[in-house]
């Protein structure tokens, strides 16, 4: 693989990775409600599901998802009503939050795992790489290698934009003064749960 054939990758993963999503949703309202530390659990659970979905890819089971119907139609309802249920609870919880209450009560390892199955439920990303790799694989140099570039690359690079937008939400965030912007805020991150959760189910199979 070539340093040019890297760059565009990389380009394509910043692309990507900057495109509002599920992760970006979930990286926001953490780090609103929880801080930098709940913000780094969580996107330490994205990665870990991003690089379960890499690893998958790299099997050949990404194949099977890109192709079979049923596999990819159980993923997509799954991880639509997951995210439809964050985004009622947020809803629900708008209207008595409390931030020191919530960095106390929700630990990071909860914010991990819920992290984790955000990114795990989402069929879109695993078929998104099992179509994207093969176009930057290079197929007389080893593989594996040029596999873990590529996810390598991913992952950085979606942890570095994963930043910012918790760092945006951290600006977001000194301007809420009271329980009434901070319910508003609320509705926003679970409305949006919801669209998203919405916009995964109405996904069609390729």
């Amino acid at each position: 693989m070539t340093f040019e054939w890297w760059f565009a990758y990389l380009l394509t993963s910043l692309i990507l990775s900057l495109s509002p999503g599920s992760g970006a949703i979930n990286t926001m309202s953490t780090s609103i409600s929880h801080g930098y530390r709940g913000a780094a659990a969580s996107i330490a659970g994205l990665q870990t599901g991003l690089g379960i979905h890499i690893v998958l890819v790299g099997v050949g089971l990404g194949t099977l998802f890109s192709r079979s119907v049923l596999a990819f139609e159980v993923l997509k309802w799954a991880g639509a009503a997951y995210l439809i249920w964050l985004g009622i609870q947020q809803w629900r919880a708008a209207g008595a939050i409390d931030l020191n209450t919530l960095a106390k009560t929700q630990s990071r390892g909860r914010l991990f795992k819920r992290a984790v199955f955000v990114n795990l439920t989402n069929p879109k990303s695993i078929v998104f790489l099992a179509a994207l790799f093969p176009q930057f694989i290079v197929p007389h140099q080893p593989q594996v290698m040029q596999y873990v570039v590529l996810g390598v690359t991913t992952i950085v690079v979606d942890i570095i934009v994963m930043i910012g937008y918790a760092t945006l939400a951290q600006r977001i965030a000194t301007w809420i003064k009271g329980p009434h912007q901070m319910k508003a805020l609320n509705k926003v991150f679970g409305s949006l749960f919801m669209l998203v959760g919405a916009l995964l189910a109405s996904a069609r199979h390729a």
